[in-house]
Formats: structure tokens, sequence, C-alpha cells
């Protein structure tokens, strides 16, 4: 099983991610985490080979489980994808999501991606990369993206699942993990 989970900034890609990995017993691999260097250097700008040799590293297994939207990685990822799952949340969830996990964040102070030194910083929230703002601007774009994306003949072969609202993603999980079990 090779899952693939795209949505909106803050639509809880990482959470649903972890929660499937162990329950189907996936490798996790948060594309953020191989992307961002100490000091939120971003390495798919920055070293973009370096970025795709993490990437392609994280997936030569057989069974893994991928949340993050960057472009360079799915070109890479999606060849090898059993399953697509998009977390197509309206944008007022997407929004208190964001806002709560960004807050959350700043006040704690923790370390994002362990080693890097990255956290959360009111200060960054006007910035237009801040993933506050990012998921506003990007809302209507990236449901444009991924309806083309769940059309695409290339991913005819691949399980796709469209979760409109949270509380499908519990039962989604159950039902993967026992798929999982079975194959």
């Amino acid at each position: 099983m090779r899952v693939v989970i795209i949505g909106s900034s803050g639509s809880g890609k990482s959470t649903f991610g972890h929660r499937l990995s162990g329950a189907c017993d996936l490798a996790r691999v948060e594309l953020d985490a191989l992307n961002w260097a100490p000091g939120w250097v971003d390495r798919s700008k920055t070293d973009f080979e370096d970025f795709v040799r993490r990437v392609e590293a994280a997936i030569a297994g057989e069974r893994w489980v991928t949340d993050g939207n960057y472009r360079e990685a799915m070109t890479r990822i999606l060849p090898r994808a059993t399953h697509l799952i998009w977390l197509d949340y309206s944008r007022a969830v997407v929004m208190r999501r964001v806002i709560q996990r960004s807050f959350v964040r700043a006040v704690g102070q923790q370390e994002l991606w362990p080693g890097t030194g990255n956290r959360e910083d009111f200060r960054r929230w006007l910035s237009k990369e801040h993933p506050i703002r990012w998921a506003w601007d990007t809302y209507n774009r990236r449901r444009l993206q991924y309806e083309a994306l769940f059309a695409e003949p290339r991913l005819a072969a691949v399980s796709k699942h469209r979760l409109r609202h949270p509380r499908e993603a519990e039962p989604l999980i159950a039902r993967l993990a026992a798929d999982s079990l079975l194959g």
C-alpha cells in the first residue's frame, strides 16, 4: 500500500497521515520534513536535487503514506501510488484548522521538524507564505488542480478517495487498515 494524501494547507494531511500510518503499519513520509531545512530554507527551491533525492529515498519501499502538496515531489510519488486521498474540506474547516494549528504552535514554540530549529512565530503570520495566508490564497486553485488530478487517465488504476467532511476520515482509515490486513 502506497498512499498519497493531498489537500489545502491546513486541511489535516499530516494528522491524517500519522493516523493512517499507525493503523496500516506504513512508513510515514512528511514532505514538509523533507523540504524544510534549518532557518526555514526551502529545499524545493534552494536545492531541488537534494529535495528530490530525499523524496525518492523515502518512497523507495513498498509501504508508505505521504502527506504534502509539493508539485516537484508528486511527479515522483504519484506513479508509485496505489491510493490517493483528497481531504476536500470546506474553506471554513480548513481556515479554522490552520489558524488553530498556527496559534498552538506559536504559543508552544515546539520545533516543527527535528533538527531544524524551525518554530512558528506570530511575526510571520502576515507573510504571504505563512500557512494561514497561503491556505486562504490557494484554496480555490488547489480544488481545481485536485479535481483535474482525480480525472487524469494515468491515475485510473489508483484507488481514489475524496473526503468532503472530517467525519469521513476515521471510517476511511478503518477500511484501509482492514484492507491492509487482507492484502
